[in-house]
């Protein structure tokens, strides 16, 4: 699932971002693409704390439909749209089978040791990274 997060530039400060479906849910940096990371992190925190208190998880809006709430008027103005994707903890990891390149496997490997991680946790904080920009 994928969330609109509104980015906003104020003049002397960096980014903010905000999510029309979660109030009070937000992300900031000081590149947009700081903010987007920020943002997709703040989301699955939100959602994490929202699915703890037994709350419902709102369904996505479309960018149109954001745009057309009348509610979001001021909100919407200034700022860049976004899709954030929804990436929760689920705490319990998925064995799955994937083909790969055998050399394009040794150097995932390789570069998991350097940095001290699993293959498993390389090729998610990889895909992890791609997913939020």
């Amino acid at each position: 699932m994928r969330y609109v997060a509104l980015i906003h530039k104020d003049p002397d400060t960096g980014y903010g971002a905000s999510f029309p479906d979660f109030p009070g849910c937000i992300g900031a940096g000081d590149t947009i693409e700081e903010t987007v990371r920020s943002a997709a992190d703040a989301l699955a925190f939100h959602v994490a704390g929202m699915r703890e208190d037994g709350e419902d998880i709102p369904a996505p809006r479309g960018m149109d439909a954001v745009r057309a709430d009348k509610a979001l008027r001021e909100e919407t103005k200034d700022a860049f749209f976004v899709l954030i994707p929804l990436i929760e903890d689920r705490s319990a990891a998925k064995r799955v089978n994937i083909s790969i390149d055998p050399s394009l496997l040794e150097a995932i490997d390789e570069a998991a040791k350097e940095r001290g991680m699993t293959r498993s946790n390389f090729l998610a904080s990889a895909a992890r990274m791609l997913l939020t920009g």
